[in-house]
């Protein structure tokens, strides 16, 4: 069954791209529905970082308070709702969600944010977030000068390893397997003593998502309280590939400059869209699309 209301934007995601999207929205009296499952990426994060203002508060703070302030805004629904299907009809959007609702729109905004894919390494899921990390900038001063490790290898582990070695002084890569680095890397490793490892893991030994050490497949281990690692990662649902939005060549929503996609009337902000993941990045893609949003409304009427 269709909703009666034709909404002006459906936002699909309600983290902190849509948020804002959504308040700037509101702002404009637009009438918008945001769909959001609550489950963001950084559900099991304790504390973010480097975001002015929130600095060290909880992710799930900060994002409960954007929506208790977007929801002010009397034009702004909410449902906790999964959306699993969009199509282009003579109205704009039909969505429909894994309840069996379906909802209409002129506009759609994608701030549904990505899936980390776990490596298949028992107690990496169980620290991913806490102690296991992805960013320097969002956690590297709460964990400076303790003993971190690397868990990539070749050029990304190079790269990774300059970015990481002077929050600490006790670096290690661990390849998980054949290391794969030219001699003019590993003499640069070996330079700024960074020590590379090139052993089977077996497990991540943790308690409540605290790192304790590595186990080998070979019995051996090595004592870690700090992992960065970049494990693969999709879009959570299928709906941009089936609209037909292209990609990038790191599987993210190509958006230009206005968070538009390749597909008329779809916009697209937030961490589905780059791969620089941080609450202020996705707040400030929002904001933007609600804005740009707002005007290609205001376009077709005049």
């Amino acid at each position: 069954m269709i909703n009666g209301q034709l909404y002006d934007v459906i936002i699909i995601g309600g983290s902190y791209a849509g948020l804002s999207a959504a308040m700037a929205l509101g702002r404009s009296f637009r009438q918008v529905l945001v769909l959001d499952n609550g489950m963001p990426a950084n559900r099991q994060t304790p504390h973010a970082h480097n975001f002015i203002t929130h600095d060290g508060q909880t992710p799930a703070a900060i994002a409960a308070a954007a929506k208790e302030q977007v929801s002010h805004y009397p034009t702004i629904q909410f449902k906790n709702e999964t959306a699993v299907s969009a199509t282009i009809n003579g109205m704009g959007f039909l969505i429909e969600t894994k309840n069996g609702e379906h909802f209409q729109a002129k506009k759609l905004l994608l701030a549904t944010g990505i899936t980390d894919i776990m490596p298949d390494i028992k107690g990496f899921a169980a620290a991913w977030g806490i102690s296991v990390l992805h960013c320097p900038y969002c956690h590297g001063y709460e964990v400076r000068n303790e003993v971190t490790g690397i868990l990539s290898n070749g050029e990304e582990a190079y790269e990774f390893s300059k970015m990481i070695h002077h929050w600490t002084s006790n670096l290690t890569i661990f390849t998980n397997g054949a290391a794969v680095f030219s001699n003019e890397q590993l003499d640069k490793l070996a330079t700024h003593r960074i020590a590379v490892n090139d052993k089977v893991i077996r497990e991540i030994e943790q308690e409540k998502g605290q790192v304790k050490q590595l186990l080998f497949t070979d019995g051996s281990s090595a004592p870690v309280r700090v992992l960065y690692a970049r494990p693969a990662m999709r879009l959570s649902g299928d709906i941009p590939v089936a609209l037909g939005c292209v990609l990038t060549a790191t599987g993210h929503i190509e958006a230009d400059s206005f968070q538009r996609t390749s597909v008329p009337g779809v916009f697209a902000a937030g961490d589905c869209t780059t791969p620089f993941r941080s609450l202020s990045q996705a707040t400030a893609a929002g904001t933007l699309a609600g804005a740009m949003i707002n005007k290609a409304l205001v376009e077709e009427v005049w």
